[in-house]
């Protein structure tokens, strides 16, 4: 068994607070764009199995028991107390929180509390213009706030993202070069004229200035590429789309981390190994093959270099995707990691090295989460 030390979770977001049923609890296995086939559920899917297998036996349940009891365990437990035996049981000790997800959810001090662990937040770009678009009645005090606005979130925050509906890929390969002041003054009029109370911060202009704003403060800016959004069309998930703005910010000081890369982690990975300041994320493309996830990780490690792939869970909403997602990358990584030192091919303590740095080394060393107060 190769051991690894308490993971750092890169990338997830908040828990929601309610107790489900059967229906809403499938409902979240799988971020779906319409019902399951008929006569089936979304627990048949590789989340819904990776689920069974390894979240009853943090509830007193055996693995692979039945939905139903399942979740009658969950219920007589209480969401809080499932949640928290799920997450202590996840052996995550850090996690850093998009909390721009819609939704009654428990935000990262309440992540902290009930995994026992650190939390950090991750800041939704688009969400921070649109809290400074509700107060700003012109173009000139919108631009103002909204960069003193990322000023002020970059001193507390630990990374900047966006979110993987907003069309930035789309934008960045049209022109991934920031925008001049006036292209961002137009963008800005535009949006805030046609803007309903609440209205999302969409246009392509707007996007590059946000993303280039966030590059300016040094910090991590993590990026989506396809698997959160069952919605966008193949074309609008594939890596290949921010290359350009890949390009365009070596040198910059900011770290790149390619989110959700699955079915594409292959490009991902090469992207990775072609830039020094791009790295991986691993969550999507494990959480998502379930007991693939092995021959995925493989994949992964065959490309990128190793210390350029970083541990996420890519949990949200329900407290078993950030278990599952860290119980499958333990599997996963002792398996490959185990057989090749099985081989002969590597040794133990390379392998256990290797294992440190995917799990929580590399993501504290982007984050400079040790260099914190």
């Amino acid at each position: 068994m190769i051991e690894t030390p308490p993971l750092v979770d890169q990338y997830c977001h908040g828990l929601l607070r309610t107790e489900l049923g059967l229906g809403t609890f499938e409902a979240q296995l799988f971020a779906p764009a319409g019902p399951p086939a008929p006569g089936t559920t979304f627990f048949d899917t590789q989340t819904g199995f990776a689920v069974r297998r390894w979240c009853p036996p943090l509830l007193g349940l055996e693995p692979h028991c039945a939905p139903a009891r399942y979740l009658a365990r969950r219920r007589e437990l209480g969401a809080a107390e499932s949640g928290r035996r799920l997450l202590r049981g996840s052996g995550i000790a850090a996690y850093l929180v998009d909390t721009g997800e819609a939704g009654d959810l428990a935000g990262p001090v309440e992540l902290a509390l009930a995994g026992g662990a650190e939390a950090f937040e991750v800041v939704r770009l688009e969400l921070l213009a649109e809290r400074v678009a509700d107060t700003s009645a012109t173009v000139p005090a919108f631009l103002a706030g909204l960069a003193e606005a990322v000023h002020h979130a970059a001193a507390g925050a630990v990374a900047f993202t966006c979110g993987a509906d907003a069309g930035y890929p789309a934008a960045l390969a049209w022109c991934p070069e920031p925008p001049g002041p006036g292209e961002v003054r137009g963008a800005a009029g535009r949006w805030l004229a046609g803007r309903a109370a609440g209205g999302g911060a969409r246009d392509p202009v707007l996007l590059r200035h946000l993303l280039w704003s966030a590059v300016a403060t040094g910090l991590p800016l993590q990026l989506h590429t396809g698997g959160a959004a069952p919605r966008r069309q193949p074309e609008e998930a594939d890596p290949a789309l921010l290359a350009d703005f890949v390009r365009a910010t070596e040198g910059r000081g900011s770290p790149l981390v390619l989110l959700g890369g699955y079915p594409y982690h292959r490009r991902t990975a090469q992207l990775a190994a072609a830039f020094p300041h791009v790295h991986a994320d691993l969550g999507a493309a494990l959480g998502q093959s379930g007991a693939r996830a092995p021959a995925v990780l493989a994949e992964l490690l065959e490309l990128a270099p190793f210390g350029k792939l970083l541990f996420s869970s890519g949990g949200r909403r329900l407290p078993e995707l950030h278990a599952v997602g860290a119980l499958v990358f333990r599997e996963a990584l002792s398996r490959v990691l185990g057989g090749w030192v099985g081989e002969g091919a590597w040794s133990w303590r390379d392998a256990e090295r290797v294992a440190a740095m995917v799990a929580a080394g590399n993501a504290r060393r982007v984050y400079r989460l040790d260099e914190r107060p």
